[in-house]
């Protein structure tokens, strides 16, 4: 017997092609070593634990059988990436996930060969891979496209927009419907009750072993056991199933976590398949770590977190965060206004919603990832009599913009947006920044728009758009903590379109809207030690703009500087406009408008992503001075 010590599995990958070698056996080894891997590392960085851990055994069986990148494997929002990016050549830089100038927490393409299309939100995954699937037939260079996309993701329209187009393309195609019972919340609707139906049944269950694929695709033995499964399925579900009512040929259930099946499967389709063909697999998230597996939302989203207990390693804050805030306050409102009602888009938790969701069962819906509908869902119950809350983030509000002009604004109904994770978010980065909607919101008539710049400014937003009865209005705050700010014991309403002064002062004016008041605060400390006082405003509105305050302030001030957490075309610009409107820069006011860049922001923490912007205190207060002219002048003395 050799004294040699034995090889780790997971050491002899360094891309994909050593695992061509591999017996099964090794396979599940590899899956193994890769599952306590993806712990170890996330344990360090925090990020999406749950999803990874229960795709492990799928990402290993997907690398041996077929040939990325010349083969396209397609993640679908991709927040299950972290095993996959273990497999293909980053490894050694796993440990940087999330962090500034390391790994993306989402399939990039510049990242890496090996991540075909970047993805962070839902849904589009069959699409791409149809994409790829026809420029591969038209003569480009390319292989297989295989996209795997979640059940909670099948709960959007683009995923059978797809699937209808791909089933009438017929082109050869491989969709992998990782049934896990869980995107984020629980599953909601009629396709989550679908697919249970798909494999509840015991006679099913025990034939499901056999029923591996398409009868034409599998070898003989089983064939008989697949067609009496797949008869069974059209006596449970009417005329067949969705899938194949779509063009798709269907496969399954299968077991997402044997090996033995997923390798037999996708052999027989990679050398059998012609047209589109979609692979039910039954997975579990968070599958072999226990932590994860008896948490609500099986480890989906983690801070760093001891491996033995799994407890997350969170910073203390004696602030509550603005999600809290927006939370409570909305219960508070709605104890006393039963027309009051909340929607979200899959994310009940991530809005605040879930204690909501608890006590007014009635009157909250998830809807699922669906953004769109959420929005026009919204605008009936408006239209119906009700006080519809449309909770998103901002960076998944995008997804219904459509819905937000043509079914809420052009009717002028009552929908109040409470927008979350507005401004720059830190380790997810570009993906889920929310740096466009004041840009996209306030452009659109009859639309009010809030930012607020703490706590208990968000509270009076609340209260303010639960009472306006006259059209749409959003309000925007950001992730994380608030700056510890009394609160208020009974929040008063604003008036709509007007701002407040924070401090007076003499020759420059700066007009904050949203959360960068505390930066402004902090450099009016340094600019003080220079002699120089500026005059603070919190503009509360982007839109209608509270015109009496900027005209006021450009009049007594030399310069004017805005300062918002969002992309030119927003705030500063609707300001720019009203100043041009008005003559004002024909009598010489220097004005200035601190915005994001015009680029997509990598993550990092979120402070050093504003220093990225330069819309930090110190970036602030050089602002100031560069516009009064003293930068110049000290740099000469």
């Amino acid at each position: 017997m050799s004294d040699q010590p034995i090889t780790p599995t997971l050491d002899r990958v360094k891309t994909p092609d050593d695992m061509k070698a591999m017996s099964d056996a090794e396979l599940c080894q590899l899956a193994n070593e890769l599952r306590a891997e993806t712990v170890s590392a996330v344990s360090e960085t925090g990020g999406h634990l749950g999803a990874g851990l229960g795709v492990v055994e799928m990402t290993v069986a997907l690398h041996a059988v077929f040939d990325a990148p010349k083969d396209k494997i397609i993640w679908d929002v991709s927040h299950q990436c972290y095993p996959h990016k273990i497999l293909t050549g980053r490894r050694d830089r796993i440990r940087t996930l999330r962090t500034e100038g390391g790994l993306s927490g989402f399939t990039k393409r510049s990242e890496s060969p090996y991540d075909p299309f970047g993805a962070a939100h839902s849904s589009t995954s069959i699409s791409a891979a149809l994409g790829f699937a026809v420029a591969r037939d038209l003569g480009c260079e390319g292989g297989d496209a295989i996209a795997i996309i979640g059940d909670g993701s099948m709960s959007a329209g683009m995923a059978y927009e797809a699937m209808n187009n791909a089933g009438h393309l017929g082109k050869r195609l491989i969709v992998i419907l990782n049934d896990n019972e869980m995107s984020i919340a629980p599953p909601t609707g009629a396709m989550s009750s679908y697919l249970s139906r798909l494999y509840a049944g015991e006679p099913f269950q025990e034939l499901k072993a056999a029923a591996k694929g398409a009868v034409s695709l599998l070898p003989e033995p089983f064939r008989e056991g697949a067609r009496r499964a797949k008869d069974m399925v059209k006596h449970m579900t009417v005329g067949g199933t969705l899938f194949e009512e779509l063009g798709f040929s269907y496969l399954g259930p299968i077991d997402g976590h044997n090996m033995e099946q997923l390798l037999s499967v996708l052999r027989t389709v990679k050398d059998r398949a012609t047209g589109p063909i979609l692979i039910h697999a039954i997975t579990k998230k968070g599958k072999g770590y226990a932590p994860a597996e008896a948490a609500l939302d099986k480890g989906h989203a983690t801070a760093k977190f001891d491996v033995l207990t799994g407890k997350q390693k969170k910073s203390p804050s004696n602030a509550p965060s603005y999600t809290s805030v927006f939370a409570e306050t909305l219960l508070n409102l709605a104890a006393d206004d039963p027309k009051i009602c909340a929607v979200t888009a899959a994310m009940p938790d991530g809005t605040g919603l879930t204690k909501f969701m608890e006590r007014y069962t009635s009157r909250c819906f998830d809807v699922g990832i669906a953004e769109q509908h959420a929005v026009t869902f919204s605008a009936g119950l408006a239209a119906g009599g009700m006080r519809p809350f449309c909770a998103l983030y901002s960076t998944f509000l995008q997804r219904g913009y459509d819905q937000v002009v043509h079914d809420v604004a052009i009717q002028r109904l009552p929908v109040r947006f409470a927008i979350d994770r507005a401004g720059l978010v830190g380790a997810d980065g570009a993906t889920h920044a929310g740096s466009f909607d004041v840009a996209y919101l306030a452009n659109l008539p009859g639309f009010v728009v809030m930012a607020a710049a703490d706590e208990a400014e968000l509270v009076r937003m609340v209260a303010t758009a639960a009472a306006h009865d006259e059209g749409p209005i959003a309000f925007r705050f950001p992730r994380g903590e608030g700056v510890g700010v009394e609160m208020p014991d009974t929040p008063d309403l604003l008036e709509i379109g007007k701002g407040r002064m924070i401090r007076e002062g003499a020759q420059v004016a700066i007009l904050s809207f949203g959360t960068r008041l505390q930066e402004v605060t902090a450099a009016c400390e340094a600019l003080a030690a220079k002699g120089i006082n500026p005059t603070v405003a919190d503009a509360r509105f982007a839109k209608p703009l509270d015109r009496d305050l900027i005209l006021r302030l450009a009049a007594d001030h030399e310069a004017l500087i805005t300062i918002e957490e969002g992309a030119v075309g927003g705030f500063g610009s609707h300001v720019a406009q009203l100043l041009a409107d008005e003559g004002v820069f024909d009598h010489g006011l220097k004005y200035r408008s601190m915005v994001l860049p015009d680029t997509f922001i990598d993550q990092a923490s979120p402070k050093a992503m504003y220093d990225v912007a330069g819309m930090n205190a110190e970036h602030i207060e050089a602002k100031v001075l560069d516009v009064l002219g003293v930068a110049v002048i000290e740099k000469r003395a």
